[in-house]
């Protein structure tokens, strides 16, 4: 399962049904979990653990130094769950010590070709990330979003939960759950409703989602208004909960 022209260091871990292509390399204190195929002509670098039954695509560089003038050398680490695709090309930094000291992709994400996962980023599970998309440190992004080609996020955003940026978005400023957006800069374009149904979620919630983002985006509003009032009117809807949270904990400001 491991090929003869693999490179592979002596303290990596890496269960029997692992599969690693020809010139693969795989650096230091790395543990790979069973069922996961890594083709040739990748480099994980260290400090990384990478799940169950993930597929990495060759030239994908895993597990990286984070691209900070910060960084010294720091121990620092990445964590990668279960069921992920990484396609050719793409780029996953570990974290830095400034900020949580680990990156963490969780489970069943895709990330097309060139993407690009900066230091001490999350991303939960069921994203996607089309080709070139890339985000910058410390981004957080949640479960189902989907980020399209080309697609930017600037240090420190959170990405909502089933969110959509559509080709070539350039996101400054967070982005609330199931808000699609567009633009540079991004702004807002309506309901991700394709993501909506998805979730099948219930249509009192689905109907608070739509007053919602009236009350937030086309009443004019001022935003500390908008956030007390889709609160008082929703906070009992328990599916209301991921687009409340995503737009009161925010630190830069939401896409308006």
């Amino acid at each position: 399962m491991i090929h003869s022209l693999a490179q592979i260091d002596s303290s990596a871990e890496i269960d029997d049904d692992v599969s690693i292509g020809p010139y693969t390399v795989i650096g230091p204190r790395v543990k790979i979990k069973s069922g996961t195929k890594i083709e040739g002509n990748a480099f994980v670098h260290k400090n990384t653990e990478i799940g169950k039954n993930n597929l990495i695509y060759p030239f994908a560089s895993i597990g990286g130094d984070p691209q900070d003038l910060k960084y010294d050398g720091e121990e620092t680490y990445l964590e990668i769950g279960d069921e992920n695709e990484i396609r050719e090309g793409s780029t996953i930094n570990r974290g830095t010590v400034q900020e949580s000291g680990k990156t963490i992709i969780g489970n069943n994400n895709l990330l097309m070709a060139y993407t690009h996962v900066a230091h001490d980023c999350v991303l939960e599970d069921d994203i996607v990330m089309t080709n070139n998309a890339g985000v910058a440190g410390v981004v957080s992004v949640g479960k189902g979003a989907r980020l399209s080609g080309f697609t930017l996020v600037h240090q420190f955003c959170n990405i909502g939960s089933y969110s959509f940026s559509a080709l070539g978005t350039i996101i400054t400023k967070d982005v609330p759950a199931y808000v699609r957006v567009s633009g540079n800069p991004a702004i807002p374009r309506g309901l991700n409703t394709v993501g909506i149904q998805r979730q099948g979620i219930s249509k009192e919630a689905s109907e608070a989602l739509k007053e919602s983002y009236k009350i937030l985006y086309l009443r004019k509003n001022k935003l500390s208004d908008a956030k007390k009032e889709i609160i008082s009117k929703f906070k009992n809807i328990k599916e209301m909960q991921l687009f409340i949270d995503s737009i009161t904990h925010s630190d830069r400001s939401i896409v308006r």
